[in-house]
């Protein structure tokens, strides 16, 4: 069976055809820039055969866009897709687990557009248009919020009235689900410890998006996001934690411009913000290893940020077998990972610094001899859980393709 998966982004489609149960990757691509021409052109890069093609191609929307994703796939002679399998930001409080598209979920689906206004209506469009041109084709969606449903009432409530958030669905759903569930499975396989028995601390530290997830006895019971992925960590253009006066006092400022607060909280704030040159946490780094004391500030506060949630969810999952450390920076940068690491023996954790620098496999245990807890660098593989999230669903319906 060949499912292709997409991860729609608000300008971009990155997609996969991977045949299960075997979980071979038959090609990859990502088109980029989809929508209103940019500075560069809008392109198609295509992986197969262990060749990358780039095609320049306009793409006025998702739909246009996966057409043309389409016939290059078909035109590589590569094997059709049997399933289409879509990344989902958000499923509200309407889907808890993978769905198969039907009209009734995607009338569903419509109603979590404002939850994810920049992530959700690209991939309900892209939805749309798979069942259009390929209608014979079942779709299963999975849902970054999904792993997050175990979060108890006391982790997820806001101290707002309570018929407010019950009445508009306001509460902590969090994020990042897919990423953190799949390392918090590998982690589980790598240390021999049953799914239902392991406590651990997943931190997704992307290039732009990050959060930290604490998982009792398998199950996601916090994460740093809340509502929106906005909350939580410093992120690379988003603000993260943010004390709310401050955002009321930027509307008065601002004349109740509320798209322009939203704006300025989500794209123009984080590492970008601080820094004022890059959203990107890498070009920050010094040129050589230096104390935390001795960091710039936008280091230290980005840092700060992650220790702070990182000891707070040692406490909630203890005894704690694991951290995880994974995506782009978390996989990518050990300097990264021996700042968030040091000075926690009080926590039992300790990092052997050759190891951290000397990753050649994953998963890659990098902690100490005396290290209670081991310390992970786990690659992240959301295409691969989709995929068989897709596949488990298909069996368990004893559906056939």
């Amino acid at each position: 069976m060949n499912i292709l998966i997409f991860n729609c982004g608000s300008s971009s489609l990155k997609y996969r055809l991977i045949s299960m149960p075997e979980e071979n990757e038959i090609l990859s691509g990502e088109a980029q820039r989809i929508g209103p021409k940019t500075s560069e052109p809008a392109r198609i890069i295509h992986r197969y055969n262990n060749k990358e093609e780039k095609i320049i191609t306009e793409m006025i929307d998702h739909k246009d866009a996966f057409e043309k994703v389409l016939n290059i796939i078909n035109n590589s002679n590569a094997a059709e897709p049997d399933i289409f399998g879509h990344r989902l930001v958000h499923g509200g409080d309407f889907f808890k687990k993978p769905a198969i598209v039907t009209k009734e979920v995607l009338n569903k689906l419509m109603l979590t557009r404002s939850l994810a206004p920049i992530h959700n209506p690209p991939a309900i469009e892209l939805i749309k248009a798979c069942s259009t041109i390929c209608s014979k084709v079942p779709q299963i969606l999975v849902f970054d919020t999904a792993f997050h449903s175990t979060i108890p009432d006391y982790a997820y409530y806001y101290t707002i009235p309570k018929k407010i958030q019950d009445d508009l669905k306001i509460k902590k759903y969090g994020f990042h689900g897919t990423s953190h569930f799949y390392v918090v499975k590998e982690a589980a396989k790598y240390l021999d410890i049953p799914l239902h028995k392991l406590n651990v601390v997943s931190c997704h530290l992307g290039s732009g998006g990050a959060s930290l997830c604490a998982v009792k006895n398998g199950k996601s019971i916090d994460n740093t996001m809340g509502y929106s992925p906005l909350q939580g960590l410093i992120m690379s253009t988003r603000c993260g934690d943010i004390d709310p006066a401050i955002v009321l006092k930027l509307l008065i400022i601002n004349n109740c411009e509320v798209n322009e607060i939203d704006k300025l909280l989500n794209n123009k704030s984080g590492v970008l913000g601080l820094s004022g040159k890059s959203a990107d946490i890498r070009d920050i780094l010094p040129n050589k290893n230096i104390d935390f004391e001795q960091l710039n500030n936008i280091l230290q506060t980005y840092i700060w940020r992650i220790k702070k949630y990182l000891g707070s969810y040692i406490t909630i999952c203890s005894p704690l077998d694991a951290i995880i450390l994974t995506d782009t920076i978390g996989e990518e940068v050990p300097y990264i990972r021996k700042l968030i690491c040091e000075h926690m023996d009080f926590f039992g954790v300790g990092l052997d610094e050759k190891k951290n620098k000397n990753i050649k496999k994953y998963p890659n245990d990098i902690s100490n001899k005396k290290s209670k807890v081991k310390i992970l660098v786990i690659k992240t593989n959301e295409e691969l859980e989709i995929a068989r999230n897709c596949y488990s669903v298909l069996k368990t319906k004893g559906i056939k393709i």
